[in-house]
C-alpha cells in the first residue's frame, strides 16, 4: 500500500481516466513506444488497481469517484431491477447515484473542479467549475454541460462539429468506420480537455476517455495471438497499439502544461481480455429445468430471440438470468416475486445449488473454465436496492453470458448484441506521479478502485468521509 507523505502545501490533481485500460499493454507490451506514459512510470509509481465485482463501467467509476461499492451505491451494472417485479428494469444514469463523488465534496469545499466524461454524471448536476457529461447522454442536443452556457462555448471551439459522447455504434463489422468514429470522438474531447486545462480555474481536473473501451470490444480479435479468431497480418493487427500511441502523444501536450504542484494519476476502471464465446445462460436454465417457458421461442432469421420476447411460466419457474460481460441470476421466490416458486426456507440450498452447477459448466469441449460465482452479501458492506441473486463470471470473465434465445447449444461464437472481441478484466490499472517525489518507478500492490477518492482528498487537504469504504494510498 502507498503511503502519502504529509504536506503543509495542498496539491492539485490532474486524473486521466481512461475506460478498459489494460495495465499490461501499458506497463509492458508497449511501454517502450509510450513515452509519456513511461516518463509518469519511471518517476513515479503504478500497479494493478482492482476493481469492482461487477467489473463494468457502471458501477466501477462510481465506485471509484464515491469509495462505496456497488452494494452501497444499489446498482450492479447499466440495467437493474426496478423492484422485484419480472419486467420492470432501469437505466443506472446519474441520478440514481446518491453517494456524493469527489468532484462534489471539493466542491463543497470550494475546490475549482473539471470533470470531463466521468459515468454517470447525466443527468448533469451543478459543481464549483465545469462538468462535461458522459456516454449515457442521450444527447448533446440536451443540457449536457454545466453551466449550461458551456456547450456554446464547445460549439465554437469545435467550429459547429457536434461534440460527442461517446461512439454512436462500436458494434459493427465496418471496422474502418469502427477507427472513424473513435478517432473523431477523441480528437474533439481533447480540443476541448486542452481548452479547459489552459483557460480555466481547476483544483481537481478529471476525465475519462471511452475510446479504449470501444476499440478494445471491436478490435482485440485483430490484436491477441491467443484469441480464437485471431489471425496474423491482418489490416487491424496495429489498430489498438496505434490508438495508444496516439492518446500518449495527446496526453504529452497536456502533461507540459502542468505546474510542480500538481499530482498526476492515470486509472482505469478495469482492466481486458480475449472473449472466447458466450454461454447462453437462460437456455442452460432452462434445460435443466430452472426456466420453464410456454413455448418454443422461434428466431426471426438470423436474430436470436430476447429474453423479454418469450412467455415465461413464472409460476414453474425457480431461476432466469440477464446476459453481459458477467451472469446475473435471478431466483424466483415465493412471498417476494409476484408468481414465486421457491419456498423461502429453500432459498439459500437452491441458490447453492444452482452456483454449484453453473460453477460446473464445461467449454464447448468438455475442459473446466474456472467459473466463479458471487453472492452480493457476501462481497458488499451492504446490499441496497434489487441486487442479483448471484454474479458470475463465466470462464474468469472469459466467457460472456448471453441472455437470448435461439441457438443450438448453450455455447455461442456470435454476440447477440452485435460483434464483440473482448470481456473485461479485474484489474485495471493506476499510474501515480508527483513532480516534487521522484519515485523511480515502485510497483504498487493491492490497491483497490476505492482507495482513489480518500487519496484525492488527502492529497487536497481535505476531511475523508468515515464511511467511505477504501483507504488513502501509503507509500
Amino acid at each position: 500500500m502507498l503511503k502519502f507523505l504529509r504536506r503543509k502545501k495542498e496539491r492539485k490533481v490532474f486524473v486521466i481516466g481512461l475506460d478498459c485500460a489494460d495495465p499490461d499493454l501499458v506497463f509492458d507490451q508497449w511501454r517502450d513506444e509510450l513515452p509519456n506514459f513511461r516518463q509518469l512510470m519511471e518517476a513515479g509509481a503504478y500497479g494493478p488497481l482492482t476493481s469492482s465485482t461487477p467489473c463494468i463501467t457502471v458501477p466501477a467509476w462510481s465506485s471509484m469517484t464515491s469509495s462505496k461499492d456497488p452494494g452501497v451505491l444499489g446498482f450492479y451494472g447499466f440495467r437493474n431491477r426496478a423492484d422485484y417485479s419480472y419486467d420492470n428494469m432501469t437505466i443506472a444514469t446519474g441520478s440514481v447515484v446518491k453517494e456524493p463523488r469527489v468532484w462534489e465534496l471539493l466542491s463543497q469545499a470550494g475546490k475549482q473542479v473539471v470533470v470531463v466524461g466521468v459515468p454517470q454524471t447525466y443527468p448533469v448536476k451543478p459543481v464549483n467549475g465545469y462538468l462535461i457529461s458522459s456516454f449515457l447522454t442521450p444527447t448533446v442536443q440536451r443540457q449536457y454541460t454545466y453551466p449550461h452556457e458551456f456547450r456554446y462555448e464547445i460549439d465554437r471551439l469545435l467550429g459547429g462539429r457536434e461534440y460527442e459522447v461517446d461512439v454512436r455504434q462500436f458494434r459493427t463489422e465496418d471496422k474502418d468506420f469502427l477507427l472513424k468514429q473513435i478517432y473523431e470522438m477523441t480528437e474533439k474531447r481533447f480540443i476541448v480537455l486542452k481548452h479547459l486545462l489552459k483557460n480555466k480555474p481547476w483544483d481537481f481536473f478529471m476525465f475519462v476517455e471511452m475510446g479504449v473501451d470501444r476499440i478494445h470490444h471491436g478490435l482485440w480479435q485483430y490484436m491477441d495471438p491467443t484469441h480464437p479468431k485471431y489471425e496474423p497480418g491482418n489490416p487491424y493487427q496495429n489498430a489498438i497499439k496505434d490508438y495508444y500511441k496516439y492518446i500518449d502523444r495527446e496526453l504529452g501536450e497536456m502533461l507540459s502544461a502542468l505546474d510542480d504542484d500538481t499530482v498526476v494519476m492515470v486509472v482505469s476502471d478495469h482492466g481486458a481480455k480475449k472473449m472466447d464465446g458466450g454461454i447462453c445462460i437462460n437456455e442452460w436454465l432452462r434445460r435443466e429445468g430452472y426456466l420453464v417457458l410456454k413455448e418454443e421461442p422461434v428466431r426471426e432469421g438470423d436474430r436470436p430471440v430476447p429474453f423479454e420476447k418469450v412467455e415465461v411460466d413464472w409460476e414453474k419457474t425457480t431461476a432466469w438470468g440477464a446476459g453481459g460481460y458477467y451472469a446475473r441470476i435471478f431466483l424466483n421466490v415465493q412471498g417476494r416475486e409476484p408468481n414465486g416458486f421457491i419456498p423461502r426456507a429453500d432459498y439459500e440450498k437452491v441458490r447453492d445449488q444452482i452456483a454449484a452447477e453453473i460453477e460446473a459448466i464445461p467449454d464447448h469441449e468438455g475442459n473446466p473454465i474456472n467459473t466463479v460465482c458471487f453472492k452480493p452479501e457476501a462481497i458488499y458492506r451492504q446490499v441496497r436496492n434489487v441486487a442479483p441473486d448471484l454474479i458470475v463470471y463465466l470462464g474468469d470473465l472469459h466467457w460472456r453470458s448471453v441472455g437470448s434465445f435461439g441457438f443450438d447449444s448453450i455455447y455461442t461464437f456470435e454476440n447477440d448484441t452485435g460483434p464483440d472481441d473482448a470481456n473485461h478484466a479485474q484489474d485495471g490499472m493506476i499510474i501515480y506521479y508527483d513532480p516534487r517525489q521522484n519515485l523511480g518507478g515502485k510497483w504498487l500492490r493491492g490497491l483497490q478502485l476505492m482507495d482513489f477518492a480518500p487519496t484525492v482528498l488527502h492529497l487536497m487537504g481535505q476531511p475523508i468521509p468515515q464511511d467511505m469504504q477504501g483507504q488513502v494510498m501509503r507509500l
